[in-house]
């Protein structure tokens, strides 16, 4: 058998690395918006009042936080019917996550300045463990997502409901973690509140 012909048989043989499963990275992307002030306090408020919205509140007023985290998932699926079942043979997602973080308008003394990366540098981490819980949740979806099979489906259509039930259960449990993240880090003695007490009253 020639070289080249031997080659070619290998390469068919070898599995594509663009549908293997888990052969995917995030797009990550940091936005900021605009604060103000010339002290610490001053920039603390500022944050209040330009945070990112996230909903209304039971008054109707919006509510703000001082970071978030944002995500925008899509996927590539290839279903295919088998003797009267359909399988779902790969999913590949495509996943963009998206943290908003606060950034001083002007330039800060120096003291000031060493206070606000300390703050800024813990935001950005507790943002990042955010997208840390999404990229989970995506990798979780990944896995339950390739190979799933639907008897009695020749025009793969029931699969497709069933499986948006199944992620709904997967996508709520990651928000709740995110919650219960955010609780602990924002209650009594969490790493959020310690820093923006460290930042605020200078601790």
């Amino acid at each position: 058998m020639k070289p080249a012909i031997l080659l070619l048989l290998l390469a068919a043989m070898l599995p594509s690395t663009s549908t293997r499963a888990g052969d995917w990275k995030p797009v990550e992307k940091v936005e900021t918006y605009a604060i103000s002030g010339r002290t610490a306090p001053e920039l603390y408020a500022s944050i209040g009042e330009k945070g990112p919205v996230i909903g209304k509140d039971s008054a109707g007023n919006e509510r703000r936080v001082i970071a978030h985290t944002n995500f925008k998932l899509t996927w590539q699926r290839d279903y295919q019917p088998e003797g009267g079942a359909c399988v779902l043979k790969t999913a590949r997602p495509k996943l963009t996550l998206t943290y908003t973080l606060p950034k001083p308008a002007t330039p800060m003394p120096a003291g000031l300045q060493k206070r606000w990366d300390s703050f800024a540098a813990g935001l950005a981490a507790h943002e990042k463990v955010h997208g840390a819980q999404i990229v989970d949740m995506v990798q979780k979806i990944e896995a339950l997502s390739v190979g799933f099979t639907i008897a009695d489906d020749p025009g793969c259509k029931k699969i497709r409901t069933e499986l948006t039930a199944r992620l709904a259960e997967l996508s709520q449990a990651q928000r709740q973690a995110s919650r219960d993240f955010d609780r602990v880090e924002f209650g009594p003695g969490g790493n959020l509140q310690r820093l923006v007490l460290a930042f605020v009253n200078g601790e």
